[in-house]
């Protein structure tokens, strides 16, 4: 017996286990090879969950308001259902959130995915019903199979998969009977995983998943899968590169000294599976500690719906799931502005083209109609329809009218910081506003970085960082490039931020965890006021 308390398979045999684990993967990867070569485009498929989605929530309080039926159709729908906001929803939530049955979908709710965000504002409750815990159930399956399948094996399914992720455990929402557990969505998805997944992939167990004490759970996790073989990984990058100090640190101490590699620990490990923030300023760390053989594979979950995973090389985007349930279409972001949504600009997946920057609509089967879920992405084909996420509509820059986004910040983090042979750890950017009193007559960008050297290269000072990060962002975007240039907008400021301090604020305010991540970025000082972030 393994210190895990798993019996290893005899050397040289192929475990039971392993063997049916192997071939319902092979299985799962027929399956959905064939399923995305006939859908193409995935229009067909988007009207096909339309229809259903109209036959569905059309029995329902709020589809019946609002005209839903099976007869209604698509340009009907995009022209006179309003766009919604999650504070436009959330009447209709605190009913379901009482026990109210048939409010946003037929039923009652039994489920709520308390979502942190990462705005530092209140937290969303999003209903998740039956029909849509069958949609992560198989659009979680299938993001396994495009990676086993753009890999060429199935290898993957023959070990352990290991999923960081927050506390599993579920809390009963207060007076209500019969109980609406509410909680992390993967506590709720961890419940109603399919029997095989759980007796033959998941890890790190029920037990140690519930946990909320974020040093203690990655102890236990590091105590529970040493030995173990271990294929897969998944986690929010800068969290899997925590993980890997915990692993190395208990090998340790059980062999006496690390590993030079996650790999040499688990020699049979293929795959970190990773989402929720872009890779690019973590992606050389992650080879180094994990392995230089290690692979990288992208998904796109959200709590209200799992929206795209990887099906080719990196850079050529993340494949929409079109046909697991949720109806999408996008807004041009040059058409989108707060509390001001116009519902016929919109367009579903056979209106859109490459390369325009889009907000994100979901129409889910959990009640929530065309609903602006705070996303932008690109499109970086269409057929297949595959894209990159961009950042959030609150999550920008634009105090002075520069429009940037989250991604072209992370770029030039990434792209600066590697030129000096820096590790990006977090950073934050904000508007500074001209202040007449202190001499400040123009705006600009003020960036707090933490960062660790990779190298023996002397770090650049703040100003340094500050001309190349602004010549960075000049190359990638016209309206900041215009603003300063054309002098409407003073050059950034740096500031180092010593090790830690990110950590501490946001243990202080309550989001420090494997699902929380910090805003890249904000256009006003909301964050950076609540963290309360030095100067340096």
């Amino acid at each position: 017996m393994d210190v895990a308390g798993h019996r290893p398979a005899a050397k040289g045999r192929r475990s039971p286990s392993r063997w049916l684990a192997g071939l319902i993967g092979h299985g799962l990867c027929f399956r959905t090879a064939r399923r995305y070569q006939r859908s193409g485009r995935g229009v067909a498929e988007q009207e096909q969950v339309y229809r259903q989605l109209m036959r569905w929530l059309s029995g329902a309080a709020f589809g019946a308001e609002q005209g839903l039926s099976p007869a209604l159709g698509y340009e009907e729908f995009r022209t006179r259902i309003p766009l919604r906001t999650y504070e436009e929803f959330a009447p209709y939530l605190e009913r379901m959130k009482h026990g109210e049955a048939d409010v946003l979908h037929p039923g009652r709710c039994a489920h709520f995915a308390v979502s942190s965000g990462t705005t530092a504002g209140p937290s969303k409750w999003l209903p998740v019903n039956g029909p849509l815990l069958a949609h992560f159930r198989q659009a979680g399956l299938d993001s396994l199979s495009l990676y086993a399948l753009r890999s060429g094996g199935r290898t993957v399914f023959q070990g352990r998969q290991l999923f960081l992720g927050g506390s599993t455990a579920l809390q009963p929402l207060a007076g209500v009977a019969p109980p609406i557990m509410a909680g992390d969505l993967s506590g709720i998805t961890s419940l109603h995983l399919p029997g095989w997944v759980e007796r033959l992939l998941y890890e790190p167990g029920r037990e140690i998943a519930q946990m909320a004490d974020w040093p203690a759970k990655l102890d236990a996790i590091a105590r529970r899968i040493h030995g173990q073989d271990i294929r897969m990984i998944a986690g929010i990058p800068s969290w899997l590169l925590v993980l890997a100090r915990h692993l190395r640190e208990h090998a340790k101490r059980v062999e006496g000294q690390a590993p030079a590699t996650i790999q040499a620990l688990f020699p049979r490990l293929e795959c970190l599976v990773h989402g929720g923030v872009p890779i690019g300023p973590f992606a050389e760390e992650l080879r180094e500690v994990y392995g230089a053989g290690i692979a990288f594979h992208e998904v796109y979950p959200a709590s209200e719906g799992f929206i795209a995973a990887q099906d080719a090389d990196a850079g050529a985007g993340l494949r929409l799931l079109t046909g697991h349930g949720i109806f999408y279409e996008f807004l041009p972001l040059e058409d989108f502005t707060e509390g001001l949504l116009p519902a016929g600009r919109a367009v579903p997946l056979a209106g859109v083209r490459a390369g325009v920057d889009y907000v994100l609509l979901m129409t889910t089967p959990a009640g929530l109609v065309r609903y602006v879920i705070g996303d932008v992405v690109r499109f970086v084909s269409t057929t297949p329809p595959r894209l990159i996420y961009v950042g959030r509509t609150k999550l920008q820059l634009s105090a002075f009218g520069e429009h940037v986004i989250e991604k072209e910040l992370t770029d030039a983090v990434a792209v600066v910081c590697g030129r000096h042979g820096l590790q990006p750890v977090n950073f934050h950017v904000a508007p500074q506003f001209p202040e007449a009193a202190v001499g400040r007559a123009l705006g600009r960008h003020e960036w707090w970085l933490e960062a660790r050297s990779t190298g023996s290269i002397r770090p650049p000072s703040p100003r340094q960082l500050a001309d190349e990060l602004d010549q960075a962002l000049v190359l990638q975007n016209d309206d900041y490039a215009a603003k300063r240039q054309g002098g409407g907008l003073a050059a950034p400021e740096v500031h180092w931020v010593p090790p830690g301090c990110f950590e501490a604020g946001l243990r202080r305010i309550g989001q420090w965890g494997g699902q929380h991540k910090t805003p890249r970025c904000r256009s006003d000082r909301k964050f950076v006021e609540t963290l309360r972030l030095p100067l340096s």
